[in-house]
Order: C-alpha cells, then sequence, then structure tokens
C-alpha cells in the first residue's frame, strides 16, 4: 500500500479505536457500579468528561515539561497501536506493523509513562516525587515478566516481528501462544494487570489519591488529552495481547470481542480485590509472574 493511503487508514483505525476505548471505559464505570449496588454513570460518560475538559482554560504556569506530560503520554497511546495489525490480512488495517518490532512497542510503552513522570516532577508538589517513585517502582516490576515471556515468545519464533508471531498462530486455536507456551501466556496476563493499573494496582491515581494526582493537577485540555492516550494506549495494548497470545483477528467482530475479553481480565480481578500498597505490588509481580516467565523461557528451549 502507498505511504499516504496507508497513513489515512491509520489515522482512521485510530480514531476508531480512541472511541472504543472511551466506550469500554463507560462499560466499565456501569459494570462496576452494579457490582457495588449503584446504578451509575451513562455510558457515554467519558465523552460528557471530555467535553467538559475541553471547553475550559488555565492560566496557571507549572513548566514546560509538565505540560508535555500528556503529550508524551498520548504519543506512547497512539505509538504502540499503529505498530501492531488489527485485522490479519488487511492491508488497510495493519499500521505500520510492518516497519516496527516488539522492542520498540516497548519502547514507546515506557515513553508514555516515563513522560508523566517527567511531568510530575515538574509540577511542584511536593507529594509529586512520591507518586513518581510509586509509579515507577511498580512498572518496573510488572515489566519483569512481561519482557520473559516475550522473549519466550521471540525464542520460539526467532525474530521480533510480530507479523512472525501472529503467523506461528494460525494452525487452530491449539497453536495460539495462550496453550502453545501457557508459562509466559500466565506471566504476560498477570503483568497485564499492573499495567492497565485496575485494582489491586491502582497504585497511582488510585480514587482515595485523586485530590492529589493528575485529576488535580492536569485540567482543561490537558487532561482530555490524557484520556485520549489513556484510550489509545489501552486498546493499542489489547491488540498487542490479541497477536501475541489470542492468534490475531481475522475480522474486526473478533477483534473487537477479544479486545473485550481481554480487557475485562483486569476489571473484573479489580472488582473482588483491594489495592495493594506499592511494596506489596512489587512483591507479587517479582513472584509468580516472573517464575511463570523463567519458566516460558525455558518451555521454549526445552521444546527446540
Amino acid at each position: 500500500m502507498e505511504l499516504f493511503p496507508k497513513i489515512g487508514w491509520t489515522l482512521l483505525s485510530l480514531f476508531v479505536a480512541i472511541n472504543y476505548g472511551f466506550l469500554i471505559n463507560g462499560l466499565i464505570r456501569k459494570v462496576m457500579a452494579r457490582i457495588q449496588g449503584r446504578f451509575g454513570p451513562p455510558l457515554w460518560q467519558p465523552y460528557i468528561d471530555m467535553g467538559k475538559l475541553l471547553v475550559q482554560r488555565n492560566s496557571i504556569m507549572h513548566g514546560y515539561m509538565h505540560w508535555l506530560g500528556p503529550i508524551f503520554r498520548s504519543v506512547g497511546g497512539m505509538g504502540v497501536y499503529v505498530l501492531v495489525p488489527v485485522v490479519i490480512g488487511e492491508p488497510r488495517l495493519a499500521g505500520f506493523s510492518d516497519m516496527g518490532d516488539l522492542l520498540l512497542m516497548m519502547y514507546f510503552m515506557f515513553f508514555g509513562s516515563l513522560g508523566m513522570a517527567l511531568g510530575a516532577g515538574d509540577a511542584g508538589h511536593p507529594h509529586s516525587p512520591i507518586g513518581v517513585s510509586r509509579g515507577l517502582s511498580q512498572m518496573t516490576a510488572f515489566e519483569m515478566p512481561f519482557i520473559l515471556a516475550v522473549v519466550a515468545l521471540a525464542a520460539h519464533v526467532g525474530s521480533f516481528d510480530i507479523n512472525a508471531i501472529i503467523a506461528t498462530q494460525q494452525h487452530g486455536v491449539l497453536s495460539w501462544n495462550l496453550f502453545a507456551n501457557p508459562f509466559a501466556s500466565a506471566a504476560a496476563f498477570l503483568a497485564l494487570l499492573g499495567m492497565n493499573m485496575y485494582a489491586p494496582f491502582n497504585i497511582v491515581g488510585a480514587p482515595t489519591e485523586i485530590p492529589v494526582g493528575p485529576a488535580t493537577e492536569y485540567q482543561n485540555s490537558y487532561l482530555s488529552l490524557m484520556m485520549i492516550g489513556r484510550s489509545a494506549l489501552a486498546i493499542g495494548k489489547m491488540v498487542m495481547f490479541m497477536d501475541l497470545f489470542l492468534g490475531g483477528a481475522h475480522s474486526i467482530g473478533a477483534a473487537v470481542v477479544k479486545i473485550l475479553a481481554i480487557y475485562f481480565w483486569s476489571v473484573f480481578v479489580g472488582a473482588v480485590f483491594p489495592r495493594f500498597r506499592t511494596e506489596q505490588s512489587v512483591r507479587f509481580f517479582l513472584r509468580w509472574p516472573t517464575a511463570f516467565g523463567v519458566a516460558g523461557v525455558l518451555l521454549t528451549q526445552w521444546v527446540r
């Protein structure tokens, strides 16, 4: 496909993905409210929130890095999404997956988190360094099992190319890495709990910490940009997990269903577990998830 048509289709796909992320976010609020015995906000509440934020203005200046934080967050989320194919065999929904690999996607994931950490550090709030240390500590912990899972898949295929990993899973359901390497899959899906930052791993931005979190430090259009970036990153991660462990998708309908199923894995876990402290979260990821990751790498070597 020519470059400009590819850019156009990728931007259209990204627009649809962001809106799908908003709808899932609204659905999550409704589901969590029903679990807690409440009626909950309407499904379109994220759009209402973003509309209110876009019309607000703020004259307070915290520093250039503080305002660049949401931009870094958005670029990181969009970068992950455009590097993964959404539908197999459909060039218009393949994005730029032929121009990057898993290592580049992991850099984009880290890019957004690092940007937010730098932005918080420039805010001048006395509690910002505490939030940054908590968030980066947890991120370092859950990245360990995820990296081991990625290494296991790459060692099995002999490449970090996501298209090559997808191609090895096209021989039936049992060829999906979810079943072909259950240890690596367990490590990755446990790490996903930390990536999505729902309970019990909502150390940064937990409801009890909203008065001193990003929702207070970032107002108006900057907070709406964070919402867009978070939506793009969430869908990008779900598509990546779908491609890595569930054999990808051969149609838009299959992609929608698989993304929703992967997303709600974190939501349902968060509905039944209370929030961990930072040291509990780090200890959790460095134990069983990391052990599963090591077992996944060893299984790959043993099968070969």
